[in-house]
């Protein structure tokens, strides 16, 4: 069943999209706090807000795909946005430092959680609505999601801590140049790597939208991809 399930195209790409999505996501979620405490130099009560802020953003990207799959809105097209919205959010947050602007941390961080919580709903969306065969149950589907999520977001965390630590030891010492002996430098590494990350998913999100649209096509759906197959 799992050499059937993964010969196909659109299933090979999912895990991927999951995987590279995740990893862009989740190697920040150890950074965030330390970076307002350490470059910021924000207080211990407003890094602490920072958690409300991102599960806020969160629950905005829930919202809005709820409302777009009433609508029979690709999720492919919510993953998309989901990735760029990231994208910002990163960008937001590199910029706080240097422009001494940490409005734009607290942004960035609502950004990020909306980011990534559309992402994952839009992946498990896809995931819930693959066709199935007799071989293949939705289970198969879902439980590789599951697979790629925890591991991706595992990694992420761990990549993202070894990174900051060994990039800004390196710079502290002097190792990258004058101009970067700043203890900000480990941390804008890795932000800048998801960001690289983000635009990699993107890559691979292309040729599964449009792989969605041919199942489409190919099913006689309308503009939604199996849908009619989600509980209500």
């Amino acid at each position: 069943a799992w050499r059937i399930f993964i010969k196909r195209g659109y299933a090979r790409n999912l895990i991927i999209v999951v995987f590279l999505g995740t990893l862009a996501f989740s190697m920040q979620d150890i950074l965030l706090e330390p970076y307002g405490g350490e470059i910021l130099k924000l207080s211990v009560s407003a890094t602490t807000i920072l958690t409300a802020v991102w599960v806020l953003g969160a629950v905005l990207g829930l919202g809005l795909a709820a409302k777009g799959f009433k609508s029979k809105i690709n999720p492919a097209n919510f993953a998309v946005l989901a990735l760029l919205v990231g994208l910002i959010g990163f960008l937001q947050i590199i910029f706080s430092h240097p422009m001494d602007f940490p409005a734009l941390y607290f942004f960035g961080a609502c950004f990020i959680g909306f980011g990534s919580g559309l992402f994952a709903v839009s992946t498990l969306t896809i995931a819930m609505c693959m066709p199935v065969e007799d071989t293949i149950g939705r289970g198969l589907a879902l439980g590789s999601w599951g697979a790629a999520q925890a591991t991706a977001a595992g990694v992420g965390v761990a990549l993202g801590g070894l990174l900051k630590d060994s990039i800004g030891q390196l710079a502290i010492d002097g190792y990258l140049g004058v101009g970067l002996v700043s203890p900000a430098i480990g941390y804008i590494f890795v932000y800048h790597l998801e960001i690289l990350f983000i635009f990699i998913t993107l890559a691979v999100l292309g040729p599964l939208a449009q792989q969605i649209n041919r199942i489409n096509r190919s099913t006689k759906k309308n503009d939604s991809f199996g849908f009619t197959e989600l509980p209500v």
